[in-house]
């Protein structure tokens, strides 16, 4: 963690001190290449930072989820705000109906999803996200075209601080995937791992639906 904490505040300072030099002659590329090198650092330590803190809530069992009806293409659009359209194949039925979850806390599990299944898909092979309803559950699926984990390993990567194998530092501390099963198991979901048909690893998420909530509500009152 402080190996990875270290890396963007390092890309940080180095570009700010390049550009406040009174002694370095910059031309405008080169302004241009330490500005784009300082915002991805930062957006990198961003990232690292939410996480970590994220992580620290589960842990205290601070995350209190406030439940409600939520659009599933609103959260995955607030989800991939920081990410390459081009690498992301959105499916979504127009008629897909409401899941009933904490829309905050669905958006920080999917951004952390999406951008896991980003960095291990190749380029120019776009993630593919879709969803269904089967029952009274919401399905979604986020699909990559990495090189997947194997069977006797997926249940691992949901831990906190863990890198399978020999992933670079840049891969991040290992925290992504394990506040993503924290936040959705929180409101009353669920996330599993699975072989992508073609190729990768699907990450699997069920969630509640506003159908199930208002029959389960009906039975309560029944009982």
């Amino acid at each position: 963690v402080s190996h990875d904490l270290r890396t963007p505040l390092a890309g940080i300072k180095a570009g700010v001190t390049s550009l406040r030099s009174n002694d370095a002659v910059l031309s405008p590329d080169d302004r241009a290449e330490l500005l784009t090198t300082v915002a991805d650092s930062t957006e990198r330590l961003q990232s690292l930072v939410d996480n970590l803190l994220d992580m620290s809530r589960l842990d205290a069992g601070a995350v209190r989820p406030m439940v409600g009806e939520v659009w599933l293409p609103d959260v995955i659009a607030a989800a991939a705000r920081d990410l390459d359209p081009a690498r992301l194949h959105v499916n979504i039925p127009i008629d897909l109906p409401p899941a009933f979850v904490d829309e905050g806390l669905l958006e920080r599990a999917l951004a952390n999803v999406l951008e896991n299944a980003v960095r291990f898909s190749p380029e120019g092979v776009p993630v593919e996200v879709n969803a269904a309803i089967v029952g009274r559950v919401m399905v979604v699926r986020v699909a990559d075209r990495g090189p997947g984990v194997p069977p006797d390993q997926r249940d691992r990567i949901f831990e906190a601080f863990q890198r399978l194998g020999d992933a670079p530092r840049s891969q991040g501390v290992g925290l992504g995937l394990a506040v993503a099963r924290g936040f959705v198991e929180a409101v009353g979901g669920t996330i599993e791992a699975e072989d992508t048909p073609a190729g990768g690893l699907t990450m699997l998420i069920r969630l509640p639906t506003a159908a199930a909530a208002a029959a389960e509500v009906a039975h309560e009152g029944s009982s």
